[in-house]
C-alpha cells in the first residue's frame, strides 16, 4: 500500500510508459504490474504515429489505473510549470512528476530549479513527485517546499548501472 496526498493506492509501484515496442506489450506490463499509477510525458501522448495520440490514451484509459503525468524533456521553471498545468488540462489530475533537467547528456535533474518549481506548482494545488537526485540537502529543501515524496534517481537514465550511490540512496530514505 502506499498513502500519498492523503489518497492510498493498493501497489507501491509506478510504472512508465516510454519505450514499449508496441502497444500491446505495454498493456500486458499494465496488467501484470497493476501499479498504483503509469507515468506518461505529456510531449509523448501528444506526438504522431500509432503508439502515440488517441489510441496511446485509449490504452491508458481502458487499464484502469491512474495516469502521473510528467514534464520530461524540460529544462526551465516554466516550461516544467507550463508543461504540468497543460497536462493537468489534459490528463484531467492535479498529479504530476515534476521532471527538470540540468544535463542532456546523463538525464540528471538539475535540483536548483527543480525546488523553485515544486513550490510554484505546489501553491497552485498540484501533488508533486519530484524526480531528484539522491542529495539529502535537495531531498529536504524539497519536502519542505511541499513534496510528500521523492523520486530520485538510482543512476544516470539509460546507463543499467543500478544504485551508484547507495550509501546515499538509504540515507535519504531513513531521513
Amino acid at each position: 500500500m502506499l498513502t500519498l496526498y492523503g489518497e492510498t493506492f493498493p501497489s507501491r509501484l509506478l510504472l512508465g510508459t516510454a519505450a514499449y515496442p508496441t502497444p500491446e506489450i505495454l498493456k500486458q506490463s499494465v496488467q501484470t504490474a497493476r501499479p498504483a499509477m503509469i507515468t506518461v510525458s505529456l510531449r509523448r501522448a501528444g506526438s504522431g504515429g500509432e503508439a502515440h495520440g488517441q489510441g496511446f490514451w485509449s490504452l491508458l484509459q481502458e487499464s484502469g489505473v491512474p495516469v502521473l503525468p510528467n514534464t520530461a524533456g524540460c529544462q526551465s521553471i516554466q516550461e516544467a510549470v507550463t508543461t504540468a498545468q497543460m497536462a493537468r488540462e489534459v490528463f484531467e489530475t492535479d498529479w504530476i512528476k515534476l521532471e527538470l533537467i540540468g544535463d542532456d547528456d546523463t538525464l540528471q535533474p538539475d535540483v536548483f530549479q527543480l525546488v523553485e518549481a515544486a513550490e510554484i506548482l505546489i501553491k497552485d494545488g498540484f501533488k508533486v513527485l519530484p524526480y531528484c537526485t539522491e542529495d539529502l540537502i535537495a531531498g529536504r529543501r524539497l519536502l519542505d517546499a511541499g513534496c510528500q515524496a521523492l523520486m530520485p534517481w538510482a543512476a544516470p537514465i539509460g546507463t543499467g548501472l543500478g544504485a551508484v550511490h547507495a550509501y546515499a540512496l538509504n540515507v535519504l530514505r531513513e531521513r
